[in-house]
């Protein structure tokens, strides 16, 4: 881990980790846990994970289903119910220097990353009758 990530670690108050529908892509969350375990440990007892969202996530494959079983396993309730789909359109609005939401927005890419916004938003939302303190 390096010294921007784990700067980034003790000022944040909090963690979303995207995670790929891939095999080597749970190795790396391993890893990941154990240093925000750490970093929270010596540095930020205040940090916490509060959101994990799935993405480059295949339906026709058996392994992103396995994938995204074992990451809601592990994180429960942390994990948006919206994944984000393996796309082609995707993958190139980078190269073009564009979100996915300038180069495609009617594609099924950028219409999950917008319900994943929403999703996250409404988790943060206050109830009715309760406001943040």
């Amino acid at each position: 881990m390096g010294l921007l990530t784990i700067n980034a670690l003790v000022a944040a108050p909090e963690v979303l980790i995207p995670i790929q529908c891939e095999y080597y892509a749970l190795e790396g969350v391993s890893q990941l846990m154990r240093n925000i375990e750490m970093v929270k440990a010596h540095l930020n007892p205040e940090l916490e994970v509060t959101t994990v969202i799935l993405t480059m996530y295949d339906g026709r494959t058996k392994l992103a289903d396995q994938v995204a079983e074992e990451v809601r396993r592990y994180f429960g309730s942390k994990v948006l119910r919206t994944v984000i789909p393996r796309s082609v359109k995707v993958s190139e609005a980078p190269g073009y220097s564009m979100t996915i939401i300038d180069y495609d927005p009617g594609s099924r890419g950028a219409m999950s990353y917008l319900d994943a916004s929403r999703e996250l938003a409404d988790r943060d939302r206050p109830s009715a009758g309760r406001g943040r303190q």
